[in-house]
């Protein structure tokens, strides 16, 4: 609903109803802004433009008329996050659900649900269970027990919404549900933290596979982070496939050898050696020994990260709705100016992406 809109980004934008009023100029006044997000009154199309412009959403959004909105939101954080916080990534993973769905109705994709490997989610009693789920699940999906090169494709292929975008920086992601009109199921979201390393981001969509897969009532709330946590570790780095690579039992290990099993099963370092504890290949005080010299530092600071800290890296980028855009375009679906307007991209660059990066206007013209 638009009065659901209006308030959700007036929050993302950190403004009270007298704040948003003054950026519009005074074209409306703060009590009718309240009326608006109460649903007593309906703003007119100048009001809806004014205000589009001045919380710095599109038009379309405001109008959105599919009643989409989030559940079950849930930041996987360590500290508390701020109401201007959590309104302005839940507004970015509203605008960016409407766009998928918009494309996919145009392509005729069927979006009600995932392909989830369990008929239903498994109830553990027990934090250990979650290895035994990891092996299920690569079984099912056919993953073998080798690394996974790109786990952010494999959730796509399963049917999982994944967005990478900026988030506060304590916050690693979550998982939530956009749901729609009533009567239709719930769309399975994953957010992840842009700013963090690829490795740690990998990690973060293994854990958050976990919690669409897992309930555990009998667990407190760290118990059910270790056990999304142990099922992480787990659907990253195969136990058998571990061990092949390491041997049985080690009493400790040099930084090049971490270095590059890191690099094999792209994981981070601190995960790695997390997961040499968990399948036993080295004891407790070996991990204590490593964190305190060779892996000091390693929980906050990535050793030879996968992708450089520049936050330019390419890997691993969700690519399917940019994939169904382009295939609509090439089809005729929609025009060149709806694929930008969907893409949040210039014309221009919508444009080579379509013909290729040597196309040029001057050489391509009709005849």
């Amino acid at each position: 609903m638009i009065s659901d809109r209006i308030r959700l980004a007036r929050r993302k934008a950190g403004l009270s109803l007298r704040g948003l009023s003054s950026h519009m100029d005074g074209y409306v006044t703060a009590q009718a802004i309240g009326k608006y997000e109460r649903g007593e009154d309906t703003p007119s199309s100048g009001a809806l433009i004014a205000l589009s412009k001045a919380l710095g959403v599109s038009l379309a959004w405001l109008l959105d008329t599919q009643s989409v909105e989030l559940s079950g939101v849930e930041f996987r954080t360590k500290a508390s996050t701020t109401a201007r916080d959590r309104a302005r990534v839940e507004t970015e993973v509203l605008e960016w659900t409407d766009r998928y769905l918009q494309i996919e109705e145009i392509l005729d994709l069927d979006s009600k649900s995932w392909r989830s490997p369990l008929s239903k989610p498994l109830c553990l009693e027990n934090i250990a269970e979650a290895e035994c789920l990891a092996a299920e699940v690569r079984g099912r999906w056919r993953l073998g027990t080798g690394p996974i090169p790109n786990i952010t494709g494999v959730l796509e292929e399963k049917g999982l919404k994944v967005l990478i975008v900026p988030l506060p920086p304590r916050v690693s992601g979550f998982t939530c549900l956009v749901r729609r009109q009533r009567g239709q199921s719930g769309l399975p979201v994953v957010v992840v933290n842009q700013h963090f390393p690829l490795e740690r981001r990998r990690f973060t969509l293994a854990h958050e596979l976990a919690h669409r897969l897992i309930v555990a009532p009998n667990l407190s709330g760290p118990d059910q982070e270790k056990a999304a946590n142990l099922f992480a570790g787990a659907f990253l780095i195969d136990r058998t496939h571990l061990l092949g690579e390491t041997g049985a039992r080690r009493h400790a290990l040099g930084y090049r050898e971490i270095v590059d099993l890191k690099r094999l099963y792209r994981v981070s370092g601190a995960a790695l050696l997390v997961r040499l504890r968990q399948t036993g290949i080295i004891n407790e005080p070996a991990l204590t020994y490593a964190f305190q010299t060779i892996a000091r530092g390693w929980r906050t600071q990535e050793p030879d990260e996968l992708e450089p800290p520049d936050g330019r890296g390419q890997q691993e980028r969700p690519r399917r709705f940019e994939r169904l855009c382009y295939h609509a375009l090439a089809e005729g679906l929609i025009s060149l100016s709806k694929a930008a307007e969907l893409l949040r991209l210039p014309v221009q660059d919508v444009e080579a992406g379509l013909r290729g990066p040597r196309w040029n206007r001057v050489d391509h013209r009709p005849s």
